[in-house]
């Protein structure tokens, strides 16, 4: 959900220069060849997961299609383009008056994903289409990157909440896609204001160890912190020594204190600890949080721990290690000639290596065992089978130019919540491995 979908006023920028240069030459050389008006069909999908990855998370649908419905060029960016003489006229003329008027199918939002999985499909003309390429890509790969780690990151905390608190650990503008994502994947809420107000993810927060150093004395920070918010708030328990911290956190707030989280230290043996603590000075239900610099490997090694919420920053926008899912967007198919309805003849990168494509335009099914678990991932370009008619995964997301798929967050993040559910249980061990689904093309 975005703030328009609140009633709620929203500055919506161009993308139009979300883009990599030669996209604008390669337009302005084929509208010379004459080529441009060729009805094309180009697809998105990766080659390869990121090594021991298992399954891939799409995310980042919602904002392709915020970001085609946004693909103008102004007078200022016309003029741009102008001055530093990168186009001719006649392609800046052409570019005054883009819309894109094509079709784009993909997996829903929040679908699993597999090497060669066609999870986007742009059809248009060259023209219309080959200048997208960009902008759809680097939301995609950034996203469903983000998206990945957080689902690896909910099957290590199981029933326990995820905090997203990455904003100050990459690009202010990257830090509300990675909300977005993570929600996606999985989380529960972000510290992210901007990602609250643009999405309606739900925020949290409350203190750093800075608010403490600003008092007098530990007492005087909690007091004033219970004061103001209240004492369902989370304190900060390891400015100085945890065990003083939380002797004092429960007597400025009371057997009632919501939270106290925990930063730093050897946070299994320190959780056990504060655990401890807690239940003999009668704060049985006070929970405890742990935060500092977890991944999944980390969430996964608390899991017998007393914790009850996991606040991650760094590793989830990141990508935990893996911060591309290297995805690309390949021209598949064409026709010879501008005609309308010119039939479309498959065509396809045959570079020596990993670099060779599939072409023409294929559709996708996920194949399922008699227990009702998925078994593998099937893709073809010729007639459905009619066993996976009813197991197609691609759905139609803009139809003539005018978006038909847009939702609500909470329903992509519902959906991958289900397909996670739906594949293979070796899917969701941390250890690295192979992706859990096998790919074939028919």
């Amino acid at each position: 959900m975005n703030t328009a979908d609140l009633g709620l006023p929203v500055a919506v920028p161009s993308t139009a220069l979300f883009t990599d240069q030669y996209e604008l030459t390669m337009l302005q050389a084929a509208l010379r060849s004459g080529s441009a008006h060729r009805r094309s069909v180009f697809e998105v999908f990766t080659r390869r997961l990121p090594e021991g990855r298992r399954y891939g998370v799409v995310a980042g649908t919602g904002r392709v299609l915020d970001a085609v419905e946004n693909f103008r060029f102004d007078e200022t960016i016309l003029g741009f383009l102008r001055e530093r003489g990168i186009l001719d006229e006649q392609t800046l003329k052409w570019l005054a008056e883009y819309r894109f008027r094509g079709d784009i199918w993909g997996y829903p939002e929040g679908e699993v994903y597999f090497p060669g999985s066609p999870i986007m499909r742009v059809e248009g003309t060259f023209a219309e289409a080959v200048v997208l390429e960009t902008v759809i890509l680097s939301i995609l790969n950034h996203d469903s990157a983000v998206a990945a780690a957080a689902s690896r990151m909910a099957v290590a905390a199981g029933d326990r909440p995820l905090l997203e608190m990455g904003a100050r650990r990459t690009h202010e503008l990257s830090a509300v896609a990675a909300a977005r994502a993570a929600y996606v994947g999985g989380f529960h809420v972000t510290s992210d204001l901007a990602a609250g107000f643009r999405y309606n993810i739900p925020t949290v927060g409350t203190s750093a160890h800075a608010f403490t150093l600003l008092h007098d004395t530990e007492r005087d920070a909690f007091a004033a912190q219970v004061e103001t918010l209240g004492s369902g708030t989370t304190l900060l328990v390891d400015t100085f020594d945890v065990t003083a911290a939380v002797r004092t956190a429960v007597e400025v707030a009371g057997t009632g204190l919501g939270a106290v989280r925990i930063d730093s230290g050897d946070l299994l043996l320190i959780a056990h600890r504060v655990r401890q603590q807690l239940d003999e000075l009668g704060a049985t239900k006070t929970k405890i949080v742990v935060t500092s610099d977890l991944d999944e490997y980390a969430i996964a090694s608390l899991a017998a721990a007393p914790v009850d919420a996991y606040g991650v920053g760094t590793q989830v926008v990141t990508g935990s290690g893996h911060p591309t899912c290297s995805m690309v967007y390949k021209l598949v198919a064409r026709a010879d000639t501008e005609k309308p309805g010119a039939p479309l003849r498959p065509v396809a990168k045959k570079s020596m290596g990993a670099k060779s494509s599939t072409g023409g335009r294929k559709w996708a099914a996920r194949r399922l065992d008699e227990a009702g678990v998925a078994e593998a991932e099937v893709i073809g370009t010729g007639p459905v089978p009619a066993g996976l008619a009813d197991r197609q995964l691609q759905v139609p997301l803009v139809s003539g130019g005018k978006v038909v798929a847009r939702e609500p967050l909470d329903a992509a993040r519902a959906r991958h919540i289900a397909a996670r559910a739906g594949l293979p249980l070796s899917a969701t061990q941390l250890s690295r491995g192979e992706p859990v689904l096998a790919t074939e093309v028919h």
